[in-house]
C-alpha cells in the first residue's frame, strides 16, 4: 500500500512538472536553439543517450535544435595512437596537414556519426555534416603560428535552416573550408558561437564540465549581463578555460543571439531543465 501511495505521488509530481512546463513549451515553440555538446558527456554512453533523448524531446515539442560538437580528448587519443606528435603555441595545438587529416577523420567520422546515431536511436532524424558542407563555414587562419586552425569569417546557415524546417536535427562537426580549398580545424565553442549568430538563434547552450560561471565566493551566478561578465573577467574571477567560453557568449550575442547559457553537460537533463523549468540550469548571460 505504501509503495502504491509513493508511486501515485511520483505520478502526480510528473503531471505537475509537465503542467508547469507549458509556458516554456509555448515560449520556445519554433525557436532555434544551438547546443554545443562536448566535455565528459561525449565519452560516456549513458550520458550520450540521455543527451540524445533530450534533443529528440526538444524537436518533438517544436524547438529546432542545432548541435555543434567538439572532440579534443578523442583527437588526442587518435594522434597518440598514430604516433603523430603535436606542438603547442600558447597552449593551443598547432594543426599541420597530417594533424588536420586526423582531426577531420575523428570529428566528421567517429564523433559526428556517433552523435547522429544516438539521436536516431531515440527516434529523432539527425543529419551529420561539417562546416565544409554547403559553404556553411568559411575560415581564415586564426594565427600563422597555429597552421590550419581556422577562424570563421563567413557563415552560410541556409543548409541548417532547410534541414530544421524539414524535420531534421543538424549535427555539425567544427571544421571549416578555406577560400583556396584548405581544411581548417575550428574550436568547438567558436564554431557554435559563429553558427548561432548566423542563425540569430534564440539560445546558445554551451555544455561544459563545470556548473557555470562562478563569483568570488565560488557560487554559480545564475544570471549575468555582458557588463557583469566583463567586470568579473577584469577582476580575474572569470579565468582559465571559462574566459574563451564567456568571450564566445559575448560575441554570439553581439551577432544577434538572444541569450547564452553556460551549463554543466554532466548533469542529467541539463538542457531540459534550462529550457522548460523556472529555475533553469547553469549561468544565463542576457542583455540588460
Amino acid at each position: 500500500m505504501e509503495k502504491q501511495t509513493a508511486m501515485k505521488r511520483d505520478w502526480i509530481a510528473t503531471a505537475r512538472t509537465l503542467s508547469e512546463a507549458l509556458p516554456y513549451l509555448q515560449r520556445y515553440d519554433g525557436a532555434i536553439v544551438v547546443v554545443k555538446f562536448g566535455g565528459h558527456a561525449m565519452g560516456d554512453d549513458e550520458a550520450m543517450n540521455s543527451f540524445a533523448r533530450d534533443i529528440v524531446l526538444m524537436k518533438q515539442v517544436g524547438v529546432n535544435p542545432v548541435i555543434v560538437h567538439g572532440g579534443g580528448p578523442m583527437i588526442n587519443r587518435m594522434l597518440d595512437k598514430l604516433e603523430i606528435k603535436s606542438e603547442f603555441v600558447g597552449g593551443k595545438r598547432v594543426s599541420d596537414a597530417p594533424t588536420v587529416e586526423v582531426v577531420e577523420m575523428v570529428l566528421s567520422g567517429l564523433i559526428n556519426k556517433k552523435i547522429v546515431q544516438a539521436i536516431n536511436v531515440q527516434g529523432g532524424n539527425a543529419v551529420g555534416l561539417s562546416g565544409k558542407d554547403a559553404h556553411l563555414m568559411i575560415c581564415e587562419t586564426a594565427s600563422p603560428d597555429l597552421g590550419f586552425v581556422g577562424e570563421p569569417v563567413e557563415v552560410n546557415p541556409r543548409v541548417l535552416t532547410e534541414l530544421s524546417g524539414s524535420g531534421y536535427i543538424p549535427v555539425v562537426a567544427p571544421l571549416g573550408a578555406g577560400r583556396n580549398g584548405e581544411t581548417f580545424n575550428v574550436n568547438g565553442d567558436t564554431a557554435a558561437g559563429a553558427i548561432s549568430a548566423a542563425l540569430k538563434a534564440d539560445r546558445l547552450l554551451l555544455l561544459t564540465d563545470v556548473s557555470g560561471v562562478k563569483d568570488a565566493s565560488g557560487e554559480v551566478v545564475t544570471q549575468l549581463t555582458p557588463t557583469q561578465v566583463r567586470e568579473l573577467t577584469e577582476q580575474g574571477i572569470i579565468s582559465g578555460g571559462m574566459i574563451p567560453k564567456t568571450e564566445t557568449a559575448l560575441k554570439a550575442m553581439e551577432g544577434g543571439v538572444r541569450a547564452v547559457v553556460i551549463l554543466d553537460g554532466r548533469a542529467r537533463n541539463a538542457v531540459l531543465l534550462e529550457l522548460f523549468t523556472e529555475h533553469g540550469a547553469g549561468s544565463l548571460i542576457k542583455a540588460e
